[in-house]
């Protein structure tokens, strides 16, 4: 069939897929046509000749917003990444070339993979692809995942101790347990200690709602060790801090501890799994020139701990489905 007698629709059929997505991405119409440049009416029509196409709904419709159905849902899996593909074919033809010369590029982490993990990588990208608009966003586990699903964010960087069907999860690095404390506590001077030396001492943990406060209480209940919290402190710096100032002891992972503090570190890696971090991005997400790369120079500068770092996130998955199993 030549072009001039294929059917309108079908030749209007990336403009109704990119409202659609779009659309979809923002939960509202209107954000949508404001996003694409297009009126509100033009994008609702995209829709519903996509509806009636498919001989399907899209979308539920609460006033102004609007919600995928579960046949929207399988559509937006499936056109998203070719939209996305051709959105970007311009960007992904120069890359080819081995040229990234602009673009953007969002990444989802939470603070202390911002603070520790991320600044190695991150320089060497700035200083190879100084044209990129590179948005750093500063958020926790469940708000990254949010990004990832509205695709807002190209990938997460972060410790995914249980991982959703619908992302993918790479660990790239791995870091020990230890415990800390300050340089005049009891346990300071020893090479080396069990949960039995610990347990009279207030520990300094995470919110209780986060998985390093699960499986610190998996290992001691698996181990019949008693413990007391001495302190709910969210971030690693703050704890850091509270321990310096003696309020109690903290188990945290090697990756936030550095030459400056004043602190006492004794490994546990006895008791507790190394803590892998890793690259996590939505199943089927089109990933552009920009974010290959950096994922390239992420890999590249943990290569050596690549494999035991999916070994380690592997056996730390394992710890944390007992925990929700035993309860």
């Amino acid at each position: 069939m030549s072009p001039a007698s294929t059917p309108y629709y079908k030749q209007n059929r990336l403009k109704q897929l990119r409202a659609f997505c779009h659309a979809a991405r923002a939960g509202s119409i209107s954000a949508a046509a404001e996003a694409i440049f297009l009126s509100q009416p033009s994008v609702s029509l995209q829709i519903q000749a996509l509806e009636r196409e498919f001989g399907t709904t899209l979308f539920e419709r609460r006033g102004p917003q609007i919600r995928l159905t579960p046949e929207g849902q399988l559509l937006y899996q499936l056109a998203h990444p070719l939209v996305d593909g051709m959105d970007r074919l311009h960007e992904t033809f120069h890359a080819q070339q081995g040229r990234i010369e602009g673009g953007e590029l969002n990444i989802a982490a939470g603070e202390s993979t911002i603070l520790y993990v991320l600044p190695g990588p991150m320089k060497q990208f700035v200083e190879s692809y100084p044209g990129v608009r590179l948005k750093m966003h500063n958020v926790t586990g469940r708000d990254g995942m949010a990004m990832l699903r509205a695709d807002t964010a190209d990938f997460a960087v972060g410790s995914l101790l249980e991982v959703p069907d619908d992302v993918v999860y790479k660990p790239v690095v791995s870091y020990d347990p230890m415990l800390i404390t300050p340089l005049d506590h009891p346990l300071a001077a020893r090479e080396s200690v069990t949960l039995e030396d610990i347990s009279p001492y207030g520990l300094i943990l995470p919110p209780r709602h986060l998985s390093t406060w699960a499986i610190v209480d998996f290992t001691f209940r698996q181990h019949n060790v008693p413990y007391q919290v001495a302190l709910e402190a969210g971030g690693w710096e703050v704890i850091k801090k509270y321990v310096e100032l003696g309020l109690g002891i903290s188990i945290v992972t090697d990756v936030c501890l550095g030459r400056e503090e004043r602190l006492a570190r004794l490994p546990l890696s006895q008791y507790f799994p190394r803590r892998s971090y890793g690259i996590v991005y939505r199943k089927g997400k089109f990933l552009s020139p920009q974010a290959k790369r950096f994922i390239e120079i992420m890999e590249s500068k943990f290569a050596a701990q690549a494999a035991e770092a999916e070994s380690n996130a592997t056996a730390v998955r394992q710890r944390v489905r007992r925990v929700r199993r035993d309860g």
